[in-house]
């Protein structure tokens, strides 16, 4: 079955300039250095996130996705799922909210076809609860990561100019991630 994070993993592996097969490498997040042309992918039904480098290398760490049901939030009701689909983080914010946005507040955006959305990264200021929260669906949608993360996303998306290309999908093929 073809889709979004299937595509850019092999976009990012069919540009890479390897002498022998390309493979995707785990990296810690003590060695990771963010680069232009790296991509952001989600896996909701796993929650975990993916910062993948235009060479296959990877960064994976844990997310919190949408709770997977109607919600009533903000004077509105909708399904908190987090959607599954390609988009551009194109924009930071800061939030007065700082229990939904953490301590520092920061919000970045993801904008589909153009067009701004309600949902975004972003830190919360009771991490450690939402994290324990088995299978991590806690957000109203948005996804929440650890401070540190948030930090080299932020690093990220800053050094691609303000377009961060992000795709979320409920479930991504474990085999486009070969350990070595």
């Amino acid at each position: 079955m073809f889709n979004g994070a299937t595509a850019i993993l092999g976009i990012l592996l069919s540009t890479t300039a390897l002498s022998t097969s390309p493979l995707v490498r785990a990296v810690s997040i003590a060695d990771w250095q963010p680069q232009m042309g790296d991509h952001l992918l989600v896996d909701t039904r796993e929650n975990e996130g993916y910062l993948v480098h235009p060479n296959g290398d990877y960064l994976s760490f844990p997310v919190v996705t949408g709770k997977r049901r109607v919600v009533r939030y903000i004077g509105r009701t909708y399904d908190a799922t987090t959607p599954a689909r390609t988009w551009t983080m194109t924009s930071r914010e800061i939030k007065w909210d700082r229990i939904t946005f953490g301590p520092s507040g920061r919000f970045l955006r993801l904008s589909h076809q153009g067009e701004k959305t309600p949902y975004g990264f972003h830190e919360y200021a009771h991490e450690d609860e939402m994290f324990a929260l088995a299978p991590r669906y806690g957000s109203m949608g948005c996804i929440i990561v650890r401070s540190t993360i948030l930090d080299l996303i932020e690093k990220t998306f800053n050094l691609n100019e303000g377009a961060l290309q992000v795709s979320t999908q409920y479930g991504i093929d474990p085999t486009l991630f070969v350990l070595h």
